[in-house]
């Protein structure tokens, strides 16, 4: 007699399959398995189970819907499918189609793609989506902080934060889409990368028709035709659209530079900076002119060469209204009306 494993199957030949894998690793007897798989040596009692368990060799996936006859690498995604069509999983969220078993729980899910912060800390008003996350921030108030980078010694009051912190010196990106291969630090960061390819770009800018896939890239995306700025530097009082320009901003009254270069050592105070900078070691060109094929490593060279194809001259001189390509020649030119040399 063999252990049970409680797994609950619903249905034919992916549960023969299953009990035949779990027969062979109770140590029974080889004889009442006589047909052997040549690739992984796995053996089963019946020929036709040993056909199925082979698909997973050839790349044919084996696990297969009996209502859609859709077909699945995995057996807990063909276990999940079933629970979506037969109802067991009736809630599905109208924008990435992810299915629930509860409302409450996709009411949860919801948030990420509206932006709803309801859950609020009393001490410093930060906003949270789950309740969950609000109790875990709240234990920054009043726990110690014990979890410090051996790096820049910022310090954290759980592990795993640290971990994630420590993967912005190691340039880790441990998190990768299954779709075009872009990787991420963060997990959260990704799933919101993947709506670029599962979801509809519901959210449109009521001004200029730009549509979006969150309703919170919306709001911060009209900001630039309200001029609005709601994120203040407490220090010089500089004012921004978007929280993260502010932190990455006030990096520069910190002197905190955690985005280091592992070519030179030079460090930058923003991700994007690093990036751009990278580029001078491996020579990456990424910005293509589809004019005249010349590629730049930044996007604004880019920009600004194109003018010369276009002929726009945006920056025009306020004393004689002679126009230019670029700020740079324009305030060489204004150097002309002034008289300064340098």
């Amino acid at each position: 007699m063999f252990n049970l494993c409680f797994y609950q199957g619903t249905l034919n030949e992916q549960l023969h399959v299953h009990s035949e894998e779990c027969r062979y690793s109770s140590n029974i007897d080889r004889c009442e398995c006589p047909y052997l798989c040549e690739v992984c040596n796995r053996a089963f009692s019946t020929k036709r189970n040993l056909i199925i368990h082979q698909r997973v060799h050839n790349g044919e996936p084996p696990y297969n819907c009996e209502v859609c006859y859709k077909a699945f690498s995995q057996l807990s995604d063909l276990i999940n499918h079933q629970r979506l069509i037969s109802c067991e999983c009736p809630y599905v969220c109208d924008v990435c189609n992810k299915a629930f078993r509860n409302n409450s729980n996709m009411i949860k899910h919801k948030r990420i793609h509206s932006g709803e912060l309801p859950y609020s800390c009393d001490l410093c008003n930060k906003a949270f989506s789950q309740q969950s996350n609000l109790k875990r921030h709240q234990l920054l108030h009043i726990c110690e902080r014990r979890y410090v980078c051996d790096v820049c010694n910022k310090e954290y009051s759980n592990k795993g934060t640290l971990i994630r912190h420590k993967h912005i010196h190691s340039g880790e990106h441990p998190y990768v889409c299954d779709v075009c291969n872009k990787a991420y630090r963060n997990k959260n960061t990704m799933i919101n990368h993947k709506l670029i390819h599962t979801a509809e770009r519901r959210y449109v800018c009521d001004v200029c028709n730009k549509a979006y896939y969150k309703k919170n890239t919306l709001i911060s995306h009209k900001r630039i035709h309200s001029g609005e700025r709601p994120y203040s530097c407490e220090v010089c009082n500089k004012a921004f659209r978007q929280k993260i320009h502010l932190i990455g901003h006030q990096r520069i009254h910190t002197a905190e530079r955690p985005y280091v270069c592992d070519m030179c050592n030079k460090a930058y105070c923003n991700k994007n900076n690093l990036i751009m900078h990278k580029r001078i070691h491996s020579g990456e060109r990424p910005y293509v002119c589809d004019v005249c094929n010349k590629a730049y490593r930044y996007k604004s060279s880019l920009i600004q060469h194109k003018r010369i194809h276009s002929g726009e001259r945006p920056y025009i001189c306020d004393v004689c209204s002679k126009a230019f390509i670029d700020l740079r020649s324009l305030k060489r030119h204004k150097r002309m009306h002034s008289g300064e040399r340098h």
